[in-house]
């Protein structure tokens, strides 16, 4: 019987399939994958669903998905082979800044190539090959993840069957590419940021720190902040008319920005956000319309009304440029004040429409 723990591993890559060439061109001549497993694969082999991490996640699918995977649940790990990878950059067992570059004999720091997400998808392409996964049932990511999970859409068309967006984009617009610049300018103006060359559990910790806090305030709605804290003054302290973390919005900001580098690579973090900066589905083609039409799979679209970061008027887009190219897709906007987390929060209309979506398809 499947459960919530998963099986941990981290795959060398071998030799007959280095280096790993990049989308910027250059090289990697060793590569690693980690990754987890949930369930376990069926005698058709037809039931894999690959599960697509946002930005900051890694490959304990079930660690931050909770409402979502595991038995009886919508990614029913009962039912289903369960898949999650690090992305490729990340810092969570996969190939990233972290990792020993063969040529120095140290960390590679910031002279990592940036990766791209069509490298982070052929990468996860790899580990399904390893794992004897021809088919897959059904990608599945929100945010990064989502962008992740178009990109498979394209990229592998014939091994595809559906691929679940969720608070996504085809690609990020002028303003959140201005916030992930001041996050980077905030990491890398840190005086220990040292040109991306740094010991572990060093390095730019306050500039990473306010970089997480300016990224917070982004994946929530106005509404959730309210409702979260309002403008109301700490208790214990004596004076509202002070500095520090007086407000209960400071404290909080201030509490995800320092949790946050003790689990996370400044260095991935300035990478992967290059990396959503730089994605954009329809680069290559005359339109979106026509990039869909690349694609072989059905699609289930799903946007939250309270979502500024990923707006429902991208997903809207990316529905109708589906249907222009004659694609299968269903799109579904959910009323949430919740922000664009919703998608990791606790959601019965999401989670309902993702059980319904993939056994219509098992």
């Amino acid at each position: 019987m499947a459960s919530t723990e998963g099986t941990y591993r981290v795959w060398n890559v071998p030799e007959r399939l280095l280096p790993f060439k990049m989308d910027s061109g250059e090289e990697l001549p060793v590569l690693q994958v980690a990754y987890q497993t949930f369930g376990n694969l069926n005698a058709k082999k037809n039931n894999t669903v690959l599960v697509l991490h946002a930005f900051s996640g890694d490959s304990n699918a079930v660690s931050w998905w909770k409402t979502m995977i595991g038995p009886g649940l919508p990614i029913d790990t009962q039912k289903y082979f369960v898949v999650c990878s690090n992305v490729l950059g990340g810092c969570a067992g996969t190939t990233g800044p972290r990792s020993i570059d063969p040529a120095t004999g140290k960390p590679y720091g910031f002279s990592f190539p940036i990766p791209s997400i069509r490298d982070m998808v052929r990468v996860q392409a790899l580990l399904l090959d390893h794992l004897g996964v021809e088919k897959v049932l059904a990608t599945i990511g929100g945010s990064m993840g989502g962008m992740q999970a178009l990109e498979w859409a394209r990229t592998f068309p014939d091994r595809l069957e559906s691929s679940i967006v969720i608070a996504s984009t085809t690609r990020i617009s002028p303003q959140n590419i201005g916030f992930h610049v001041v996050g980077r300018y905030a990491i890398m103006s840190d005086p220990y940021w040292n040109g991306g060359h740094y010991p572990e559990g060093g390095g730019p910790r306050t500039g990473l720190a306010v970089a997480r806090m300016l990224g917070h305030i982004t994946f929530l709605s106005e509404e959730a902040m309210y409702e979260k804290f309002g403008r109301r003054i700490r208790p214990e302290k004596e004076s509202p008319l002070a500095f520090g973390d007086e407000h209960e919005v400071e404290s909080y900001l201030w509490h995800q920005g320092t949790k946050f580098v003790d689990r996370f690579d400044a260095t991935t973090y300035v990478l992967l956000t290059k990396a959503m900066d730089y994605f954009d589905f329809a680069a290559g083609y005359r339109n979106l319309e026509e990039a869909f039409a690349q694609t072989r799979c059905d699609f289930l679209i799903i946007s939250f009304t309270s979502d500024w970061l990923f707006p429902t008027e991208q997903s809207r887009e990316m529905y109708r440029a589906l249907l222009r190219a004659g694609r299968s897709a269903t799109f579904a906007e959910i009323d949430t004040d919740k922000g664009h987390d919703s998608f990791l929060l606790d959601n019965p209309e999401m989670e309902q429409l993702v059980r319904a979506f993939l056994e219509a398809r098992l």
